[in-house]
């Protein structure tokens, strides 16, 4: 059997999310902890705007998640360490032969590389939660992977990287022909395109290893939106001509050069913890709409506003802030996962 992860600008039933607890990434002080609980609300809200919002919420957190979540927003009481769903949960497909079957891919996750500081043992079950809350068929696999590493055009091409579905820390033993013989069971993936590497802070400790979706996104066959860091006093600004001349040279499945479109990165190339990653690429297409990442810069987010609005035409683009979920290691793609709609 083969499972078909669509495009993210296909229709979605809802996008899913978890609520912060408390841990390594949320914060040590009250104040850092209240900010970040105040940024996933603040997604959960922009998004449900334009559909749907479920998420999960730990125990030890249903009380503050009822009191910063509007009422339209459907709670699913389940064990949370890491809230990164995008990361943590299930990665959805759809069954070209069954009409109608929602497939819940299971990656194993093993907090990005299982790193001293990250907590995941409850994370770990969040694919399986959220496929039997939906009734979705889950579709196990044996790779470690997670959601915000891989990247389709819902027409057979998938973006992988090579710092992280080949990382010894995730998958010892794989080596790139393995990997892509699990991108057709799973995803309907038929042609992987190897991304060399991520962003420059993703390499650091608390980082992903190059997650491709800071990086690059497919807003429709044949088009890769890219970040694009031009201050040439940032490492990204090399990073960023590096990625560019390899997509250059890169088909997708159906054999089109890539159309590039550079998405400019925020003025702003440092914070209090060194050399920033902040990208408009890791924003999320909803139903009739895009939720973009904003750094609190007028014209950078103005322009990053415009050019989404330009490669997903007839969507509505709304920013949220997102410098309080870069802070703690991804923006606003990394915590929520769209669920597509089904149709019999």
């Amino acid at each position: 059997m083969t499972w078909r992860m669509p495009s993210e600008t296909a229709p979605h039933t809802r996008t899913w999310m978890a609520f912060p607890s408390e841990g390594p990434t949320l914060g040590e002080t009250d104040a850092e902890r209240a900010a970040g609980y105040a940024a996933w609300a603040a997604v959960a809200h922009a998004v449900a705007e334009f559909e749907p919002v479920t998420i999960l919420v730990d125990p030890s957190e249903l009380a503050r998640a009822r009191r910063m979540l509007s009422s339209e927003i459907e709670i699913i009481e389940a064990g949370v360490d890491e809230f990164w769903l995008r990361d943590s949960g299930p990665t959805f497909a759809v069954d070209p032969e069954r009409p109608g079957v929602l497939g819940a891919v299971d990656f194993i996750f093993n907090g990005w590389g299982d790193h001293d500081w990250s907590v995941w043992s409850k994370a770990a079950h969040h694919g399986r939660i959220v496929a039997e809350a939906v009734g979705a068929e889950l579709v196990s696999s044996l790779l470690v992977n997670e959601g915000g590493g891989i990247h389709v055009d819902g027409e057979g091409t998938v973006l992988l990287t090579e710092t992280v579905q080949l990382d010894q820390r995730r998958n010892p033993y794989a080596d790139r022909a393995r990997v892509e013989a699990e991108m057709p069971r799973t995803l309907g993936a038929t042609h992987a395109v190897w991304v060399p590497r991520g962003l420059t802070r993703d390499y650091e400790d608390f980082g992903t290893s190059g997650h491709v979706d800071i990086v690059a996104t497919i807003p429709s066959p044949g088009v890769l939106l890219l970040h694009d860091q031009r201050n040439a006093a940032h490492p990204d600004h090399a990073v960023s001509r590096e990625l560019r001349e390899f997509f250059a040279t890169q088909t997708d499945a159906a054999g089109r050069a890539f159309d590039i479109v550079d998405l400019p990165a925020p003025a702003t190339i440092r914070d209090a913890d060194g050399d920033t990653d902040w990208s408009y690429v890791n924003h999320l297409v909803v139903n009739g709409g895009v939720i973009a990442c904003g750094f609190g810069e007028e014209e950078a987010d103005a322009t990053a506003r415009g050019i989404l609005e330009d490669v997903y035409p007839g969507r509505r683009v709304v920013t949220v802030d997102a410098r309080e979920l870069f802070a703690r290691g991804g923006g606003i793609h990394c915590i929520t996962q769209q669920q597509p709609e089904v149709s019999a």
